[in-house]
């Protein structure tokens, strides 16, 4: 049973009992059975060196039996008061040096789908489990990055996952208002926990993220330098698997079927006959279009291609919300291959409607669970611990929803991403995990040797601490790229141990090798597709 505990000075110890005590009524009004323990008090928390807003402090989660591993704060956060537009969060400081370790916001992508992912799926401080038709958290998780990291957990833009406002042409949106709202969060969120507007800062996602994270970094460091308020201690970003520039991320699906033996060369280079080498700038030829369709559609019609080396998950608890059998889904994906390869079975295209796979073919995303995280957030014991209002409120949780109408405006971050690091001089980490088929590492790799600064190390592999190969990297000054080898297209769900050391690498020292390696000694031949950038 999860013990409660609110922070207290020694000279008031005893109105901190009461209020907990006070406060236990309301936590058990929902009677969720095994939850929550009387009220113990932990006196290691009386010389707390953080002090931030208690209305806003964790005190407990259903199913956690002892104090929670570090100090926890979820709510909400209004970025445009006259429309009732608000943002939920979920802020889990670090559970080494809260005050010393680096502020990291995580952003899920979608567009459309909650953060929260990241949050159960991926590197959160819990475990959890869905049995017996709920959620329940299992476990501390060894892996997550709240080891070495206060990490943000931010459901953005408004109408995506917890968040939600008062007007609902808010849930109309795009790239830049995204930006624009998350900007002005952090600048409030910051305001409301001051006590860490000194640590360094660091902006992380995937997938869409890697639309969302650099037009984010750019716009903080815009509001930075307008002297906005308070001043945001933005040291770098890391993105990965990311969305970039639709004619890298379409041409790279391809060429990483071909590269993992998917389909057959002599296939492939038909492919890129029939599209005069470039797939993406003929996309509106029939004879290339056909050609990439009956190249890919075999492969997304039958993989797991979030990760080629997984299952493929077709046991939802909801049969109706899932396209479980492949006749059904082979269905979904020639309707998505209609005009063409695009997201979410390839790049974003600029000026169009940007669809996660609610939206467009009304299934949640193919091969993975999403009832897990769904089954806890719509409890409403747990919101009542995350101060977040009941979904008669708020509306459903839904790990990725179709209640959002996202343009994507913004044609290439590869500008933005080169302004960033040559400009602002800002560390930017590019990661793939190298079994994604959703945003392949080939893209990635394209257009971070593309952007054509010089090597400052050249490639090589970079070793866990058991000295096993965990993936091969690059670096150019600022710019690292690196990939997970054997994950997905959630590095940190598919590779834990992998994706904390490089995420602990990163944040302290700029790069992914252990302190140990040696630069290497020889030149790595590496593949660069024909991208014009």
């Amino acid at each position: 049973m999860a013990p409660l505990w609110l922070p207290f000075k020694m000279a008031s110890l005893l109105p901190a009992v009461l209020m907990a005590f006070a406060a236990l009524p309301i936590l058990l009004l929902r009677g969720a059975p095994d939850v929550w323990e009387a009220p113990s008090l932990d006196l290691r928390r009386t010389k707390a060196t953080i002090e931030v807003e208690d209305e806003t402090e964790v005190l407990g989660l259903p199913g956690w039996k002892r104090p929670l591993p570090s100090r926890h704060y979820a709510g909400y956060i209004t970025v445009d008061e006259d429309h009732g537009r608000r943002l939920f969060y979920y802020f889990a400081t670090s559970e080494r040096s809260p005050t010393e370790d680096p502020v990291v916001l995580w952003l899920n992508g979608g567009p459309g789908c909650s953060s929260m992912d990241g949050f159960v799926y991926e590197h959160g401080p819990f475990q959890f489990e869905y049995s017996d038709g709920r959620t329940h958290i299992t476990g501390a998780n060894p892996f997550a990055w709240t080891k070495v990291a206060n990490v943000i957990y931010l459901d953005s833009p408004s109408g995506v996952g917890m968040s939600y406002s008062d007007t609902a042409a808010d849930y109309n949106v795009d790239d830049n208002r995204t930006a624009h709202d998350s900007n002005v969060f952090l600048r409030i969120f910051f305001q409301r926990y001051p006590n860490f507007q000194s640590n360094v800062f660091f902006i992380s996602g995937e997938s869409f993220g890697g639309i969302y994270v650099p037009m984010l970094t750019h716009e903080v460091v815009r509001g930075n330098e307008a002297g906005e308020k308070p001043y945001i201690n933005l040291k770098g970003y890391l993105v990965g698997n990311g969305v970039t520039d639709p004619e890298v991320d379409n041409n790279a699906v391809p060429a990483f079927a071909a590269d993992q033996s998917l389909v057959s060369q002599r296939s492939y280079e038909a492919m890129l006959t029939a599209c005069q080498g470039n797939p993406y700038k003929h996309r509106y030829d029939q004879v290339c279009q056909d050609m990439v369709g009956s190249l890919v559609y075999p492969l997304y019609s039958e993989l797991n291609f979030y990760d080629i080396l997984d299952v493929c998950l077709r046991d939802a608890p909801d049969n109706n919300r899932q396209a479980k059998t492949r006749s059904v889904f082979k269905n979904v994906v020639l309707k998505l291959l209609e005009d063409g390869l695009r997201w979410p079975l390839g790049g974003v295209i600029a000026g169009e409607r940007a669809h996660n796979w609610k939206t467009f073919a009304g299934y949640e995303a193919p091969c993975l669970d999403y009832w897990t995280a769904e089954s806890w957030f719509n409890n409403e014991t747990v919101r009542e611990a995350l101060h977040a209002p009941s979904v008669s409120t708020t509306g459903s949780f839904y790990i990725c929803t179709d209640r959002i109408n996202y343009t994507h405006d913004v044609p290439s971050m590869i500008p933005i991403h080169r302004d960033l690091i040559e400009e602002k001089g800002l560390h930017a980490l590019i990661y793939s995990g190298d079994h994604d088929m959703s945003v392949p590492h080939t893209g990635s790799e394209a257009w971070v040797y593309g952007m054509g600064f010089p090597a400052t190390r050249e490639w090589d592999a970079w070793m866990d601490d058991d000295e096993q190969v965990a993936g091969y990297t690059v670096e150019f000054g600022n710019l690292v790229f690196a990939t997970v080898k054997g994950a997905g297209h959630m590095v940190p769900q598919y590779k834990p141990v992998q994706a904390l050391l490089m995420f602990s690498r990163f944040l302290e020292r700029k790069t992914v090798h252990k302190a140990s390696e040696s630069q290497p000694t020889r030149l790595t031949q590496t593949r660069i597709s024909n991208v014009e950038l």
